[in-house]
């Protein structure tokens, strides 16, 4: 049976270029992703497969019943897009200005899309249900995982399976692990509040330019003198802002970073720690402040069986070179929230463009459009084999 589905997979590919790319040409960002839920659900009613609109928001979810009864297991795609100009000098890119896919989720939604269509034309030798969730908002937190759970879209799922096109991996590449394998992602803000006043004149001001850099070097050593060595965990400021003309000394200043870690016990301190120390340093300067923590996607922490079993199962899927540990990532991904209700495992899937290679979120990424092929012939053999796991 699993050759069968090989071979239809083979035979789509092409429809998956062609999906993949008039979805990298109408990007749309996260909670705006109107038309891409509407082009998902356009696809499923041409096919017959029925499908739910609006799940959680802008989310839909469709279902492909086998003829025989076994398992349900459901398989996540994410489809919305990011803020950047796309970059890339090729015909598919993006008609939307300053919106791209820069991450890969057009090749995941083409992916789960015609591996739902074979599923369902081969619906009469299968067994069980298989649930086709396509999720927006991955990108922006709180995202679209959450609402789309509380709306019932893992209801009798019995695991769960989900992969990243990741262009820094060779193409033809499988990369697994079990446990944390992606960071919990936190946002902070603090704004100090000072004395602005004449450049000229410093010992009249309180200066929170000055105070903001005593609190950047100071928050960096939470990580390295209150975090244990063995512990991953990265404290970053991305912004710091206290505009002003030459010749004043800024009334305030305000600085924008995040946080990442795998442990919950090391997140809780990080976030004691900071207040502490945003404390005694403004208390030291005689200024007040505002600290917002804001807590973003958790971890993703992948189950011991079902990791096990999908790394057994790429072994054996044609056109896979490697099958191999990953390490693991400080990115967020709200894929997480599903593994909190089900088993389940969250993948890679090596998609290195040739060529030259650049990262996710850059203004030229791009990847292996034959990574989705791959993926999707591992995620069909994974749900397929899963109605024989005890």
């Amino acid at each position: 049976m699993k050759n069968q589905l090989y071979e239809k997979l083979d035979v789509a590919f092409e429809e998956m270029q062609v999906i993949r790319r008039y979805l990298h040409m109408h990007p749309e960002v996260s909670f705006q992703e109107t038309n891409t839920a509407k082009y998902i659900q356009d696809y499923y009613a041409q096919l017959g497969i029925d499908f739910t609109p609006n799940v959680g928001g802008n989310g839909v979810v469709a279902r492909v019943k086998g003829a025989l009864p076994g398992k349900t297991v459901a398989l996540r795609a994410d489809f919305d897009a990011l803020p950047i100009q796309d970059e890339k000098d090729v015909e598919y890119k993006s008609t939307v200005a300053g919106v791209m896919h820069a991450c890969g989720h057009d090749g995941h939604t083409a992916t789960l899309l015609v591996l739902g269509k074979t599923l369902h034309e081969m619906r009469e030798q299968l067994s069980g249900e298989y649930v086709l969730i396509h999720q927006h908002a991955e990108e922006y937190a709180p995202g679209g995982a959450k609402p789309m759970i509380e709306a019932g879209c893992l209801e009798g799922v019995d695991a769960i399976f989900g992969t990243h096109l990741w262009s820094l991996t060779p193409a033809g590449t499988i990369e697994y692990r079990v446990g944390p394998v992606m960071a919990a992602a936190d946002r902070f803000e603090i704004t100090i509040q000072g004395r602005g006043g004449h450049g000229a004149s410093p010992h009249q001001t309180k200066d929170s330019i000055v105070i903001g850099a005593q609190l950047v070097t100071s928050l960096q050593q939470i990580v390295s003198r209150r975090v244990s060595p063995v512990e991953s965990a990265v404290l970053s400021v991305g912004s710091f802002v206290a505009q002003n003309a030459f010749n004043v000394i800024a009334d305030s200043a305000k600085l924008i970073g995040t946080v990442r870690t795998f442990n919950p016990e090391v997140r809780d301190l990080i976030e004691k720690e900071m207040d502490r120390v945003i404390q005694g340093t403004c208390l030291a300067n005689d200024c007040t402040y505002e600290f917002l923590f804001e807590r973003g996607y958790n971890a993703v922490v992948n189950h011991e069986a079902e990791t096990q079993f999908l790394k057994e199962v790429a072994e054996q899927v044609p056109g896979i070179n490697e099958v191999r540990e990953s390490e693991q990532h400080m990115g967020g991904e709200d894929f997480a929230y599903y593994l909190e209700k089900v088993p389940g495992t969250f993948f890679f899937t090596g998609a290195q463009p040739k060529g030259e290679v650049f990262p996710h979120h850059h203004p030229k990424f791009d990847f292996d459009e034959s990574a989705m092929l791959v993926a999707a012939k591992t995620l069909g053999a994974a749900v397929v084999d899963y109605q024989e796991v005890k």
